[in-house]
C-alpha cells in the first residue's frame, strides 16, 4: 500500500504539468504525498540501519510547508523544482510500474554484475533471474540497485528549465550512461565486500542481527551512498555548466529555501502580552 503513495504522488505531479487552475494544489499533493511515503518507509530503513533517508524523511516536513507556501504564492524556481520532479516521474514510473519493463531492466544489471564480480573476484553464481551467490551469501538485485532512480531524478534536474535540442541531448549522454556504469562498479564493491566479508567493525551500531551484515552495512549504506552522493553532485555540476540555467535556478532555490528555513527556526509565536 506504500507504494501507491508513490504512484499517487506521480499523478499529482503530471496534473501539475497540465495548464488548468488548480496546478500548484496538484503539486502541493504531489510533495506531499512523497514526503508521507518517506515517512511510512522509515521503519524499514531503519530496521536495515539506514540513516539516511529517515534523515531526509524528517528534513522533509519543514520543506514541504515551504514548498507549498512558495507554490501558492506562485514562486518560479518552486514551480520549476516541481515541473523538474514531474519529468523524472515520467522517467520512472515505466520502470517501476511496468513489471516486464522493470524486471527485464533488473535481469540485465544482475547479468551484468555477475560477469563483473567474476571477472574481478571470482565465485560469483546465479541463484535465480536477480539472486546472485558467493561465498555463502544472498544477495537480491532489486529495481532500486539499477541506478533507475538517480537517472531519473538527475533528468528531472535538467527539465527542470527550458533547453534546447542540443542541451537534452547532451545532457542525456552526460546521465545515463555515467550513472549507469557508476551503478554496476557500486554493486560489485558491495557483494564483493559484503560477501568477502571487509568491513566486521562495530556491530553494536552496523548489525540487524544477521551474521555478517555488518560488512553490507559500511559497503552499502555507508560508502557506497556516501560515493554516489558525490557522483551525484559532480553530475549536478557538469550539468550546470552544460545548461547555465540551471546555475542561476539552483541559487535561486538555495535563498529561497535557506531563507525560509532560517525564518521558521527564528518564528516565536506571540504570548498575546504587550
Amino acid at each position: 500500500m506504500i507504494e501507491y503513495l508513490v504512484l499517487a504522488s506521480g499523478i499529482f505531479f503530471l496534473l501539475f504539468l497540465v495548464p488548468w487552475t488548480g496546478r500548484r494544489v496538484a503539486a502541493i499533493l504531489g510533495w506531499g504525498a512523497m514526503v508521507l511515503f518517506l515517512i511510512a518507509e522509515i521503519p524499514y530503513y531503519l530496521s536495515q540501519n539506514n540513516i539516511l533517508y529517515p534523515t531526509i524523511a524528517v528534513l522533509g516536513i519543514p520543506f514541504l510547508f515551504v514548498t507549498a507556501r512558495r507554490l501558492l504564492d506562485g514562486d518560479r524556481s518552486v514551480l520549476a523544482l516541481s515541473r523538474g520532479a514531474a519529468v523524472a516521474f515520467l522517467i520512472y514510473a515505466p520502470f517501476a510500474y511496468l513489471p516486464p519493463l522493470g524486471d527485464w531492466l533488473t535481469g540485465v544489471v544482475t547479468g551484468q554484475v555477475i560477469w563483473l564480480v567474476n571477472a574481478l573476484a571470482g565465485s560469483a553464481t546465479f541463484l535465480d533471474w536477480n539472486l546472485i551467490g558467493r561465498f555463502g551469501f544472498q544477495i537480491e538485485i532489486i529495481l532500486a540497485c539499477t541506478g533507475i532512480q538517480s537517472m531519473a531524478i538527475m533528468l528531472g534536474v535538467a527539465g527542470a528549465v527550458p533547453t534546447s535540442t542540443r542541451q537534452k541531448v547532451f545532457a542525456f549522454l552526460l546521465v545515463v550512461p555515467t550513472i549507469y556504469i557508476l551503478n554496476l562498479l557500486r554493486n560489485v564493491f558491495v557483494i564483493i565486500a559484503y560477501t568477502g566479508q571487509w568491513f566486521p567493525y562495530l556491530p553494536e551500531i552496523a548489525s540487524n542481527g544477521e551474521w555478517g551484515y555488518e560488512s553490507f552495512f559500511w559497503a552499502h549504506n555507508v560508502l557506497a551512498e556516501g560515493g554516489a552522493l558525490v557522483a551525484l553532485i559532480a553530475i549536478a555540476y557538469g550539468l550546470f555548466i552544460l545548461i547555465p540555467e540551471l546555475g542561476l535556478w539552483a541559487g535561486d532555490l538555495y535563498a529561497v529555501y535557506m531563507g525560509d528555513f532560517a525564518g521558521l527556526v527564528r518564528y516565536r509565536p506571540r504570548s498575546g502580552k504587550k
